[in-house]
């Protein structure tokens, strides 16, 4: 099944994908340290490889706008994580990578996060993680929690407003 994911800007393909240090276009979020190739950009997020891949795919999925880590987040923010979970969906269709029932989808629970803009690490197949990715992105752990989790907690602090 493909998942549609609407207002593609551009992608990672030929020149116009190159990013430098940092994105004017992408209003002012910094792909710091390493020179990186968008694998794709949208109004709202962008989406690129993680400079230490945890998986033969392994990409983030960042909101153009600053939000903070995913702690922060409130009730009002689900939509957003349910696009990133798309837009990461559709990277890895577009780079040939089908069986989407071994992806990995998740944020770094603070305070084990390298970086205070929300991203979401995408994985694939979860099956090939090394040793060590298991042990950084496992689930159900105190410093991972998968899309789908953060969902669930968004919806339950609304139940109990």
């Amino acid at each position: 099944m493909r998942i549609p994911v609407p207002r593609l800007l551009g992608t990672g393909a030929g020149t116009e994908g190159r990013a430098p240090a940092t994105r004017e276009g992408a209003e002012g979020l910094s792909l710091r340290g390493k020179d990186q190739t968008l694998t794709a950009w949208y109004e709202d997020l962008v989406c690129f490889r993680d400079i230490r891949p945890g998986a033969p795919h392994h990409y983030l999925v960042v909101p153009v706008e600053h939000m903070g880590n995913c702690k922060t987040l409130k009730t009002e923010h689900i939509p957003v994580v349910k696009r990133m979970m798309e837009v990461g969906k559709a990277v890895l269709q577009k780079n040939n990578f089908s069986d989407l029932s071994d992806v990995r989808m998740g944020f770094h629970w603070p305070p084990f996060c390298s970086i205070s803009h929300l991203h979401l690490h995408v994985l694939a197949p979860a099956s090939q993680l090394g040793f060590l990715s298991r042990l950084v992105y496992r689930i159900n752990s105190y410093w991972f929690i998968t899309a789908e989790q953060l969902i669930e907690r968004l919806q339950t602090e609304n139940a109990a407003s």
